[in-house]
């Protein structure tokens, strides 16, 4: 893709999460049957933030997965593209500092965080290799990282009804709840289009990336996987 359509696609899924910020986070525990929660709470004991320590939680939406960093006594920093997710997110969490930022192009200084997050992010960003080398810049040697992702499910049988009931069939009902429906299909979308645990492994690698591991959830659909900036 040229820089032009880049920027074109990037701004086009801004705007579309802007319009479903207010409904946001009600829609997720809908869509994932509230699995969501238990997905955030893994990530969360991945991350394992400590007093004073620096994170970024990047595609923080609302800030919702950027309060437990917080309560734990981190400094965190909640950065999204999306200024209506940041609009809401401030109004929910006024305690929080948000920062608006494009992942490709992060408004920090290298080596600046302890540990770098993003759940359910990655692969809303126009170009995921810039992203996780942006993410590999901000994190101080021996820092880590944790990605939240949907991915493929490891069983045949499940990986059929997933993809082809529930991606299908289920999501698309849950889309007319929403404000935007054309934005739940963008989201089916980029779920199917999304690589496998070890594909992403592998680009993580290419960013520079070290100690890569994952762990499936819920049998596959999200892989949790982490990495260490050496």
């Amino acid at each position: 893709m040229t820089r032009a359509t880049l920027e074109k696609k990037r701004d086009q899924v801004a705007g579309m999460f802007d319009q479903v910020a207010p409904r946001y986070d009600l829609l997720n525990d809908l869509m994932s049957l509230g699995q969501d929660r238990a997905w955030r709470r893994q990530v969360v004991r991945a991350v394992n933030a400590r007093a004073g320590e620096n994170v970024l939680d990047l595609a923080a939406g609302t800030g919702t997965s950027s309060a437990p960093f917080a309560a734990a006594g981190a400094h965190v920093f909640p950065t999204d593209l999306s200024m209506g997710m940041l609009v809401t997110g401030k109004r929910r969490q006024p305690g929080l500092s948000f920062v608006r930022g494009d992942a490709t192009a992060l408004p920090y200084r290298d080596g600046a965080f302890d540990a770098v997050t993003i759940s359910f992010g990655l692969r809303n960003v126009e170009d995921t290799a810039a992203a996780l080398r942006e993410l590999r810049r901000v994190t101080r040697p021996g820092g880590r990282l944790v990605i939240c992702e949907f991915s493929t499910p490891t069983s045949t049988p499940l990986r059929m009804v997933y993809k082809d009931f529930y991606l299908a069939t289920v999501m698309p009902l849950f889309a007319r709840l929403g404000s935007n429906p054309d934005s739940y299909s963008y989201l089916t979308e980029s779920i199917l289009a999304w690589p496998a645990q070890q594909p992403l492994a592998e680009m993580l690698a290419a960013a520079g990336w070290s100690r890569i591991a994952w762990r499936n959830l819920s049998g596959g659909i999200v892989a949790l996987h982490r990495a260490w900036a050496e």
